[in-house]
């Protein structure tokens, strides 16, 4: 998220939720709904991060175990536990959250880079971390994330 002018500040609204006891967020811009928690059809031989499938109004889309996908470890799915349906590209997806916590307006001069931690880190995956009292939030890069979607042809 660089800006052209590092004097020019943007206002971004962003979602904040947990995976575990990490806090992350990603722009609202991205998210079509929030759902409560519902099981997925499981697909054979899928990816360990992809739960399976579920119906959105007449329309299958993935359900992703989003810690996994990020490599972190989440909690075990309760009642609190909520499906942030997404649009990424042209594709929608469902990330399985432990629980949403806030929706914020934040200046993007607030987003500090993502610290260098070698060659086998892939920075990004996040925009950068964003400071706040309560902790440290990851800035979640959905579009890079899930590249390979948009990668993918999709069955009509």
């Amino acid at each position: 998220m660089n800006s052209q002018s590092l004097s020019a500040t943007t206002t971004l609204e962003i979602i904040a939720f947990h995976l575990g006891d990490q806090q992350f967020c990603i722009k609202t811009t991205s998210i079509r709904e929030i759902r409560g928690w519902a099981a997925a059809t499981p697909l054979p031989h899928a990816p360990p991060h992809v739960l399976g499938v579920m119906n959105l109004r007449g329309s299958v889309i993935p359900v992703i175990d989003l810690a996994a996908k990020l490599g972190v470890r989440g909690a075990v799915s309760t009642d609190r536990s909520a499906i942030v349906v997404a649009e990424i590209g042209s594709s929608v997806v469902g990330l399985v959250v432990d629980r949403v916590s806030d929706i914020l307006s934040i200046g993007s001069d607030r987003i500090q880079p993502v610290p260098d931690l070698g060659t086998s880190f892939d920075p990004a995956f996040s925009y950068g971390i964003i400071p706040l009292e309560q902790g440290m939030v990851c800035f979640i890069n959905l579009d890079y994330m899930f590249a390979s979607l948009e990668q993918t042809p999709t069955a009509g």
